[in-house]
């Protein structure tokens, strides 16, 4: 089973993990879901406004769908198999657990979606696996790429493929995915080239499974979980101006993948 979001990133990688096993449904969360409690938490004043110039950032840098282009270049981004899919409004839904215990996956593959919080934990003969936007354990949780850029560190910057627990990305590793750094990237261009490249690690680890290797390493450092409060105006004008003084120059960072074995083998 794939479980992902809407977004053309997500589509891509669910895409990817179609065309290499057989996939038997596709979750895909829509985020529609309103009740009274979650209504009462956004309009609190220092979630609105956050919120609120978060979404003004946002329309900005996604004018002209940047990210479908990125991704799909000029076609519709879309599932390439539509009538797997089955959409619910958030992923913890009692209908993906039924689902899972009718279908009894092998493998749950996951990205794009809220924290899974459910019996659905429990699901998948072999686990369930999700691909996260930063180098776990040092940079998890939200916008990692971006404190990456803050704290001067772009070879840090990338993508984990690990095991979900009850943690926020505090799994056992499967892989790092590292992307090329060009001088003239920001941190959009970074973290889709880092999800494109580990879109075809992710189909790769789909294989080796399949061929029975064992893969998964405990995380033994707790790193630091970053949250979506933690980025302000100050923080964005940093970066832009570290980006703009020549952060990314004379770096010479090609792709990195590193695989985690399991400790017995």
């Amino acid at each position: 089973m794939v479980l992902c979001g809407c977004s053309p990133r997500h589509l891509y990688v669910a895409n990817a993990l179609c065309e290499t096993t057989d996939v038997l449904a596709i979750v895909q969360e829509t985020g529609s879901e309103w009740n009274m409690r979650k209504l009462v938490r956004m309009l609190r004043p220092d979630n609105f406004f956050r919120k609120s110039w978060r979404w003004l950032r946002d329309r900005r840098r996604y004018r002209g769908n940047p990210e479908a282009s990125y991704f799909f270049t000029d076609a519709t981004p879309k599932l390439d198999q539509p009538e797997l899919v089955n959409e619910v409004p958030h992923i913890n839904h009692p209908d993906v657990v039924q689902l899972a215990n009718k279908l009894k996956p092998d493998l749950i593959a996951v990205f794009g979606t809220s924290l899974i919080r459910s019996d659905l934990l429990q699901k998948g003969r072999l686990g369930i696996i999700n691909l996260h936007g930063g180098l776990s354990p040092e940079y998890r949780g939200a916008d990692c790429t971006f404190w990456a850029l803050f704290n001067k560190e772009p070879e840090k910057v990338g993508c984990t493929l690990h095991f979900i627990d009850q943690g926020i990305d505090t799994g056992r590793l499967i892989a790092h995915i590292s992307p090329e750094v060009r001088p003239d990237d920001d941190e959009l261009t970074l973290f889709w080239r880092g999800v494109k490249e580990s879109a075809s690690v992710y189909a790769e680890l789909m294989r080796r499974l399949a061929c029975g290797e064992e893969l998964g390493a405990p995380q033994h450092d707790r790193g630091f979980l970053y949250q979506v409060k933690q980025r302000g105006l100050r923080h964005e004008r940093k970066v832009e101006r570290m980006l703009t003084e020549g952060l990314l120059h004379n770096r010479e960072l090609g792709l990195r993948v590193r695989w985690f074995p399991t400790e017995s083998s």
